[in-house]
């Protein structure tokens, strides 16, 4: 036997990343190990989620499983960009900030980022802060608008405000991409369904994120029926395989998604984190000295509180610690954050703050 002994299981805010994956999706998963597969994705339960995602996403677009988020944006972006070329995204996105320049270094082209107001673009703000001039070939040529739905702070873009920013690409001659990581609950918040909120207003490439919404692992790269996403996805199976995202034992990549997607279990992921999320910022604004600097929107609290009340909350609750000048903290609910984890913080909070 092993001597392993895992750590004690520990619930807190720290991501939605930390958290198990649902009990039907390691069901199904467990479903589909029984007997051999074909590989690479010519599989049952492959094309199954391939058609639930098409259902989801409208007529003529077409998905890919891939391993990771950042794995889904840096090749879903390298199907629709050239060197010469940039991605254009909010200050705060996760393209800029935290994949290690992967998208710079894999499609060879620029990020160039734009400050947003509580994490969404705007189209003054994009006109405001993108350089005005042209220099022909001496300068790189935006050619793809990134949005993230949900954003970095939690906020949402509704699907007005997605089709706003995509026809202003469009009459600029760019492409639409779409960082989904967190979609699922960006589309509970707006009342909408996935499409209604990406695809149908307007982008042409997306991330559709599976692993904070309660899979093991495994997001999609959905490429939309718009001229510009039938284009991109051409040649992206070589695209894939090249960004080291082809799973071999795709069925159980498939296998997630069709739990995911099968039954609307990515809606009730969904709305159980957001609902949390809601009475965690609901309860730490009763809490003297905390303020929550952000709308609540998705499932991400970002709040302000004392540093002496951060250290102390930290041992007993893991979250992020965001901003250190600005005394700023992130916490993050999953689908499986109950009333006790959020209870629990918010009256430890209180009896630190009046001790």
């Amino acid at each position: 036997m092993p001597d392993f002994l895992p750590p004690r299981p520990r619930r807190g805010f720290s991501s939605d990343n930390a958290s198990g994956a649902h009990p039907e999706v390691l069901a199904a998963v467990a479903a589909a190990n029984p007997g051999h597969a074909p590989a690479y994705g010519a599989d049952a339960w492959t094309a199954r989620a391939q058609e639930l995602l098409a259902a989801e996403f409208g007529a003529g677009s077409q998905a890919f499983l891939v391993f990771n988020g950042t794995g889904a944006n840096v090749s879903g972006l390298a199907a629709a960009l050239r060197p010469y070329q940039a991605v254009v995204c909010s200050a705060d996105a996760h393209l800029h900030t935290d994949e290690c320049g992967a998208p710079a270094r894999f499609t060879g082209s620029t990020v160039l980022p734009v400050p947003a107001e509580g994490g969404l673009l705007t189209p003054e703000g994009l006109e405001a802060a993108l350089p005005r001039g042209r220099r022909g070939e001496h300068q790189v040529v935006p050619a793809v608008l990134s949005l993230t739905n949900a954003s970095e702070l939690g906020t949402v873009y509704r699907p007005e405000q997605v089709a706003e920013l995509a026809a202003w690409a469009r009459e600029r001659g760019l492409l639409v991409h779409m960082d989904g990581a967190r979609l699922a609950n960006a589309a509970v918040s707006a009342g909408c369904s996935l499409a209604e909120v990406s695809t149908a207003a307007g982008v042409d490439v997306l991330s559709f994120g599976g692993t904070k919404n309660g899979l093991l692992l495994g997001e999609a790269v959905v490429f939309a029926g718009t001229a510009g996403g039938v284009a991109a996805a051409r040649h992206y199976r070589h695209t894939r395989k090249q960004s080291t995202q082809l799973a071999s034992k795709m069925r159980f990549l498939g296998a997630q998604f069709v739990a995911l997607l099968g039954d609307g279990l990515w809606r009730r992921n969904a709305l159980a984190a957001n609902a949390a999320a809601s009475r965690l910022a609901a309860g730490l604004g009763t809490v003297p000295g905390v303020e929550v600097v952000h709308p609540v929107q998705a499932n991400t609290v970002f709040a302000t509180m004392p540093p002496a009340m951060t250290a102390r909350l930290a041992d007993e609750f893991s979250f992020h610690l965001w901003d250190a000048s600005a005394g700023i903290v992130r916490l993050v609910c999953s689908y499986d954050t109950d009333t006790t984890d959020i209870d629990s913080l918010i009256t430890t909070a209180r009896t630190l703050m009046t001790a």
